[in-house]
């Protein structure tokens, strides 16, 4: 069926009331988020209960990042060709049992491999929710107040993630973190039903296989490169090279498919769109390893437990949640460009303090760093993902959405990676976590650049 005829019985549909569409289309982010914030905060006691190193400890925040940003673009594609709700709903379905998986997961490696398969659930759940607010909300200003609420949904998983992971970790232990999602995305997948019209696209596209293993080759080479480039750099170098080669072929396989690639490479001949990537994956690079590193540290140092670490980050989720919801209002009436490269300044300069106070007993500078970022994010997040979504036609929200999701997960796979490999080469400590925020500070110099050069004048 059509998009349009699935649209207009959508829009006879009136009773589906959109507030409940969004508030399922909130706890779909609310559950991607809330696992990878407590799972960042359960680096240490999973570390120790498995006797795992670092290297592994990456690997249970990388599977599920890497799995989610390979498979992103197929979920984007299903979702446009086989129906938005019925996607949504699959993923939201996977999630549920990934969880549970690694709740009772008796070894590193099988924890890994359910964190993977929880990936796959998100690839499923986030593209598909982007699209239908796409497709839900036709007003360019009203989505970019749902695209502001959807988005501060990030800043409260963050907030709620945190101080509840670290409460349940010491009270229960680190396989209670899996299960406090499981209601969220059951609900979810309850509420989809009633509140979510279902809608596609086909247009003659069909799933790309070759494109899709290209793909995952390409991204899960460069991470594997990043990995092991402190302590084994010719096989880095092997890896990463397979990446390049793997890049340059997904690029010649889709240019040869036209508008039925798994990614039409038309689409980034729109300039908002190729901005909105490159400053979504900056921004994604260095707040990640924030989150995986800051905390890492401050543990690993003696300096705060797990439970006070999870409320010492809470400064960055509060301002991320508290300024989201208004960010489509602010890049209203101020211009998208301003407040992404604006936002994206501001969480540089968030990075670079926490950055430069690591040797810094009291907190205190750690903390205003961690509020900048936060307020930077919340300024960006939205209006980003707005542009993005809103410089395409609806038939390819789907694929837009996917895009632009797998540049933020590969911003953050690739994170976690580079700025964990520095972070290690430096020998950890303090020293460690101030040479990886100046790097993660630079690349979102960068981002926020990118931001500015291509938005709307």
């Amino acid at each position: 069926m059509s998009n349009t005829a699935l649209l207009s019985g959508a829009a006879s549909a009136v009773v589906k009331p959109r507030w409940l569409s969004l508030v399922t289309l909130c706890l779909a982010i609310l559950v991607a988020q809330i696992d990878t914030a407590v799972v960042n905060l359960a680096t240490r006691p999973i570390g120790e209960y498995f006797a795992a190193g670092v290297g592994e400890l990456q690997w249970v925040i990388d599977s599920y990042n890497l799995v989610y940003a390979v498979l992103l673009l197929t979920g984007g594609l299903l979702a446009d060709l086989y129906g938005r709700r019925r996607i949504f709903m699959s993923g939201a379905a996977v999630f549920t049992v990934a969880s549970l998986l690694c709740a009772v997961a008796p070894s590193a490696s099988f924890l890994i491999g359910a964190r993977a398969f929880a990936g796959l659930g998100a690839a499923l759940l986030i593209p598909a929710s982007l699209a239908i607010i796409r497709v839900v909300w036709h007003d360019p200003h009203d989505r970019g107040r749902a695209l502001g609420i959807w988005a501060a949904c990030n800043g409260l998983a963050m907030a709620i993630g945190p101080t509840l992971g670290g409460l349940l970790i010491r009270q229960f232990g680190w396989r209670s973190i899996f299960l406090v999602v499981i209601p969220l995305s059951l609900a979810a997948l309850i509420l989809a039903v009633p509140s979510i019209p279902e809608s596609s696209d086909p247009q003659d596209r069909h799933f790309d296989a070759p494109a899709q293993l290209l793909g995952a080759v390409a991204l899960g080479c460069l991470a594997f490169a990043a990995i092991r480039s402190h302590d084994a750099p010719a096989i880095a170098a092997m890896a990463l090279l397979v990446s390049v080669i793997a890049l340059a072929l997904f690029i010649k396989v889709e240019a040869k498919k036209g508008s039925a690639a798994l990614v039409p490479l038309d689409i980034f001949h729109i300039r908002e769109f190729r901005g909105a990537i490159a400053a979504t994956a900056g921004m994604t690079f260095s707040m990640y390893g924030v989150l995986f590193l800051l905390p890492l540290t401050w543990q690993s140092t003696g300096r705060l437990d797990v439970a006070e670490a999870g409320i010492a980050l809470m400064p960055m989720a509060l301002a991320f949640a508290l300024v989201s919801p208004f960010s489509g209002t602010l890049a209203a009436k101020l211009g998208t460009r301003l407040v992404t490269a604006g936002g994206g300044a501001i969480i540089a300069g968030g990075i670079l303090l926490i950055g430069s106070s690591a040797h810094h007993a009291s907190l205190v500078l750690a903390e205003v760093g961690l509020a900048l970022t936060g307020l930077g994010m919340g300024f960006a997040t939205g209006p980003l993902t707005g542009a993005a979504v809103g410089a395409v036609a609806a038939a390819r929200s789907g694929t837009a959405s996917a895009l632009v999701n797998a540049a933020r997960m590969a911003g953050a796979t690739i994170g976690v990676a580079i700025l964990g490999a520095v972070f290690a080469m430096a020998h950890g400590g303090s020293d460690g976590l101030r040479l990886a925020m100046f790097l993660g500070g630079l690349v979102q110099i960068a981002g926020a650049a990118a931001a500015w050069v291509s938005g709307r004048r």
